[in-house]
């Protein structure tokens, strides 16, 4: 294994961190109506726990209102409870074979408890980062047959992506808290 195929490994490795933590910010309901709002839903259908993405389409709208409508008109049912039970605080109504989810007005005191729960997020994104860049120097340094010009090069390279990655999460924690605490 050559020193850029240490670096590329480790930058891959943080931008799956980077991506993960968005993936996770996104699941986290701000003021607004977000179609990725419900994507950890599971439904348990066809004898599996199936995300909800598979058996029904989620739209938007309005501002406060997500619309679920199944593929599979019996699944309604089991669709209604697997957001009741997804722990997100909504309460789905059933309309024939669509549900409607009114969002209910977030009160400060949750959104001080979401932006907490987004900082919690954004740190393990963070170490998620910093632990490719602690194996990647960790590489570096058991490289043999290599100058040590050329590990150095490649050890600033992996502290050029890990400061990249870490600004990344960082922006991406600011603009939650924007969206969470914007009323």
């Amino acid at each position: 294994m050559t020193s850029q195929d240490i670096v590329k490994a480790a930058r891959e490795g943080m931008q799956k961190a980077v991506e993960n933590t968005r993936r996770e910010l996104s699941g986290i309901r701000s003021g607004k109506a977000t179609t990725n709002l419900l994507d950890t839903v599971r439904v348990e259908a066809y004898g599996s726990a199936v995300p909800l993405n598979q058996v029904a389409m989620v739209t938007a709208p309005e501002p406060r209102m997500l619309v679920v409508q199944p593929f599979d008109k019996s699944l309604a049912i089991a669709i209604d409870k697997a957001i009741r039970d997804a722990n997100l605080g909504l309460n789905p109504q059933s309309q024939g074979q669509m549900i409607r989810v009114p969002l209910p007005m977030l009160s400060e005191e949750r959104r001080k408890e979401l932006v907490k729960i987004c900082a919690r997020l954004t740190e393990e994104g963070r170490v998620s980062v910093r632990q490719a860049r602690t194996d990647a120097m960790t590489k570096i340094k058991k490289l043999e047959k290599v100058p040590e010009d050329e590990k150095t090069r490649a050890e600033k390279d992996v502290q050029k992506h890990t400061d990249e990655a870490s600004k990344q999460v960082d922006e991406l924690l600011k603009a939650k808290e924007a969206e969470i605490l914007a009323v």
